[in-house]
């Protein structure tokens, strides 16, 4: 019996709303002290968001088993039930009752330029779970969730001798570098994107080849032009997939890490592994939000095959 893969990290709401004009066309440069606007968003769509949910969305579909652990607020009912009809394991998601469900209000205008507003809620408790609380776990990774959090179960898989992948992604900025060399001589992963990593070494002071030598990988995405993945002294050059459409970018870096830790439970060589989550990414950049794309294993397995001409089951 295989045990389960553990996903800690923030559960959302995104509501985004679509101005149709242009905020240059309203905010006014030498009046940006006494800002006092409105805008008409004609079109409202609420999405299902959060980095745990995310990642455990495309790993149920890869086939995997994942375990979230996160909390949620007094209107989270919803969310619980769709995660649960979805097939995925919720025994570790603990509900807020005096809070709310953390949410992301992203208002666009027609340059795709974006005004946002995050509300933390519940997310601000997710200290309250245990990993120790969640049994025998083969591998587990510390998402953006509450500061707090992340700083327990980073230390809590470390006590228990759970390999973590260590993911800051938006929460790196909350991390001192006294803090961010903790979570490194703790984890068995790093993953970032160029950007997040570029401040990892500039808070810590140590080099790429400094962090990579105290993990057992470290992988750092660059968008379009793929990602590298250093493991074992060797740099494994990851190539992008082309997507069929570039519709929303929400997401794609928890669909790549849905792959990773699918790689890593399979026990697939860093090639592989990281190839299959580039094929990730580029599958949910195709569709709009983090949780409306779908693929089936055989399915997934296929296009492996057509893109890098070998199958990886």
């Amino acid at each position: 019996m295989t045990h389960p893969t553990l996903i800690c990290g923030s559960l959302a709401f995104d509501k985004i709303m679509q101005y149709h004009g242009r905020f240059a066309d309203t905010l006014l440069a030498d009046q940006l002290h006494r800002v006092n606007v409105s805008f008409l968003v004609p079109t409202l769509r609420t999405e299902y968001g959060g980095c745990s949910a995310n990642i455990a969305y495309n790993l149920k579909l890869l086939g995997g088993d994942p375990l979230i652990m996160a909390t949620l607020g007094q209107d989270g009912a919803d969310y619980l039930e769709r995660l649960r009809n979805f097939g995925i394991k919720t025994r570790a998601i603990k509900t807020i009752g005096d809070a709310y469900t953390a949410q992301c209000f992203v208002t666009a205008d027609q340059d795709n330029n974006q005004i946002n507003a995050f509300h933390p809620g519940a997310m601000q408790f997710s200290h309250e779970n245990n990993v120790a609380d969640q049994g025998p776990l083969r591998v587990a990774i510390i998402a953006p969730d509450g500061r707090d959090g992340m700083i327990k179960h980073a230390r809590d898989c470390a006590a228990q001798g759970v390999p973590f992948m260590f993911d800051p992604g938006q929460q790196l900025p909350m991390f001192s570098g006294e803090e961010l060399l903790t979570f490194i001589e703790q984890a068995t992963y790093l993953a970032a994107n160029d950007y997040e990593f570029e401040m990892v070494m500039d808070r810590t002071g140590l080099t790429l080849e400094q962090i990579a030598s105290r993990l057992d990988a470290l992988i750092v995405t660059r968008g379009e032009k793929g990602s590298e993945i250093y493991a074992g002294g060797e740099r494994h050059d990851i190539p992008p997939v082309a997507a069929s459409a570039v519709v929303d970018p929400t997401g794609c870096g928890d669909a790549y890490r849905a792959g990773l830790l699918f790689g890593i439970a399979q026990g697939y060589d860093w090639n592989t592994t990281g190839r299959l989550a580039s094929l990730l990414g580029s599958i949910k950049i195709a569709h709009q939000g983090g949780q409306n794309h779908s693929f089936t294993p055989q399915e997934i397995a296929d296009k492996f095959e057509s893109a890098f001409g070998y199958r990886f089951n």
